[in-house]
């Protein structure tokens, strides 16, 4: 039996990576991403100038890069490049978007670090700082999260846990609570900002996100920017 067109397109579908885009769709959908992604690694290090808390992934990434030396962006690539191993048992598939968050995103925060200031004074210029890089990460996931190439390792893990039968806010909480507390204890920043964080980014990715969506690509789960956990 020759298969046909739609049997194929099945089952690529179920490989583990997502179908390529045309050429037409990547030249339209690429720079939106690229540009997401920058701005999430400059509001990622904008906060960390602030000095007054980060997300929970990035106190985690921040912790060990205390401890080991290892930048807090490259730590966040290796962290990154852990949690898709998770996705192998919960057959996730990883999209063009997947892999450039892994890498873009860390790269832009060590670079960015290199051009900041270690630390800002008076505390005044520290409160904008934080708020500025809550606002930039959530237009940074608009833009990404918009183009649907693919969702961010932690997004997918959690999304992957979701389709499992274990609700998404179960496995949020329980697992963002497990690096913030991991992450505090070896040295990472905890503060008001990681509270602006977790209870802000959701609702502004909520208002940027539908201005910012293209038609989806592929018929998967995108993560809910009402619970969106950031450092995707």
């Amino acid at each position: 039996m020759v298969p046909t067109t739609v049997s194929l397109a099945r089952r690529r579908y179920r490989c583990s990576m997502l179908p390529m885009p045309s050429s037409g769709e990547l030249r339209r959908r690429l720079p939106r991403l690229l540009l997401g992604l920058v701005l999430f690694g400059i509001g990622i290090a904008v906060m960390v100038v602030a000095d007054l808390g980060l997300s929970p992934w990035d106190v985690l990434h921040q912790g060990i890069s205390r401890r080991t030396g290892i930048p807090i962006g490259t730590m966040g690539i290796i962290t990154g490049l852990l949690v898709l191993l998770l996705w192998i048992p919960l057959r996730e598939r990883v999209g063009l978007g997947t892999i450039l968050n892994v890498l873009l995103i860390g790269i832009v925060v060590d670079l960015s670090l290199l051009v900041l200031p270690g630390s800002v004074e008076p505390l005044w210029l520290r409160w904008l700082l934080m708020f500025s890089g809550t606002v930039v990460i959530a237009i940074g996931s608009g833009l990404y999260i918009g183009v649907g190439l693919g969702p961010g390792p932690r997004d997918g893990l959690m999304t992957g846990l979701a389709r499992r039968g274990i609700p998404i806010s179960v496995a949020r909480g329980s697992i963002e609570i497990t690096v913030l507390a991991i992450g505090w204890l070896l040295g990472g920043t905890v503060g008001v900002g990681t509270v602006v964080f977790a209870f802000g980014v959701g609702p502004l990715v909520s208002v940027f996100l539908p201005r910012l969506t293209m038609t989806p690509l592929y018929d998967y789960q995108e993560p809910d920017p009402g619970r969106y956990e950031g450092a995707l």
